[in-house]
């Protein structure tokens, strides 16, 4: 009977459940290029690959010296984007130049401010002056 009694307890903390590990996959190349003899992989790949280019919405775009270039096809090429950075550049001159003129007006005109102020007191302490010595 007790041996009974075991056999029906549950273990809380034994006999956990452990699956048996999968052996390591061997790794198989994806690439079906290593079957190719070495002149198709010499026209398939070419000995020089060049600057990454791409077309995109009718413009081809070269990568060059860290910026992509277009090369043809486009709207604007590559004189007319420097020419418009250049204009850019300018322009971005001009705006700073214009907010410290407006800077300077401003404060102009709050130093004009503040006399018109100053005096307008002084007048005003005058005129009192006045009637009470009559």
């Amino acid at each position: 009977m007790e041996n009974l009694k075991n056999s029906l307890k549950m273990p809380f903390f034994g006999n956990t459940f452990t699956p048996k590990k999968t052996p390591p996959r061997k790794s198989a190349s994806l690439s079906s290029l290593h079957t190719l003899d070495r002149s198709t992989r010499e026209i398939e790949l070419g000995l020089e690959y060049g600057p990454p280019v791409m077309n995109i919405g009718g413009q081809s775009w070269k990568f060059e010296e860290g910026q992509w270039i277009t090369e043809s096809g486009g709207n604007t090429s590559s004189r007319e984007l420097q020419r418009l950075k250049k204009r850019n550049a300018q322009l971005e001159e001009e705006n700073n130049l214009l907010k410290l003129k407006i800077e300077i007006l401003l404060d102009m005109l709050t130093e004009t401010t503040v006399d018109y102020h100053l005096m307008e007191k002084e007048v005003k302490d005058i005129k009192t002056q006045h009637q009470r010595k009559k």
